[in-house]
């Protein structure tokens, strides 16, 4: 079950991307297009596509953050046996839920301090930019929380115990084999 709602609302943030990226889109090349073609423009825009484009940044850390999509490096790890990338996989997840957390404040205390704020054209609260980090952090921990349990009951393969994806231009042996993706 708790599986399922992190499917269902990693499918939302998948609309909202998708729906904020079309309106920056629209917002940006509409602008482009007034501008040059009738010497004039939304005032909205660029402040709009700003806000957009850091809430999606957010969201999409989300959704790579639920198929393990971000890049990093197995150097160490690949070379240890199943216990030690267990007890690495659990430092990692514990190291990563910290960083929630700080993030998760750090936004917070932003939110607090601009939430009497207004933007400069939209005169919507500042508070909200900073809240992209707060939702991070509050949709990011159900996934690792999960990930966490599913190390500790056992329910993770000796196959699955690596959180990262490496590029598939990195090399993993002398022969210049590259290892796919999972």
């Amino acid at each position: 079950m708790f599986q399922k709602i992190i499917d269902c609302y990693c499918t939302a943030i998948g609309y909202l991307i998708a729906a904020a990226m079309a309106l920056m889109v629209l917002l940006v090349f509409g602008n482009v297009v007034l501008r040059y073609g009738f010497n004039s423009g939304f005032t909205l825009s660029e402040e709009l596509s700003r806000w957009l484009f850091v809430w999606l940044t957010f969201l999409g850390a989300v959704a790579a953050l639920r198929d393990n999509a971000h890049l990093g490096t197995d150097m160490l790890v690949g070379k240890l046996g199943p216990l030690g990338k267990r007890i690495c996989m659990g430092l990692s997840l514990a190291l990563m839920l910290y960083c929630l957390w700080l993030l998760f404040k750090g936004s917070y205390d932003q939110f607090k301090v601009n939430v009497s704020s207004t933007s400069a054209v939209m005169e919507a609260s500042m508070g909200w930019f900073y809240a992209a980090g707060m939702a991070f952090a509050i949709l990011g921990a159900p996934i690792l929380l999960q990930d966490l349990y599913r190390l500790v009951t056992g329910k993770i393969d000796d196959d699955h115990l690596m959180l990262i994806q490496e590029s598939e231009e990195s090399s993993h042996s002398d022969t210049g084999e590259t290892k796919p993706n999972h």
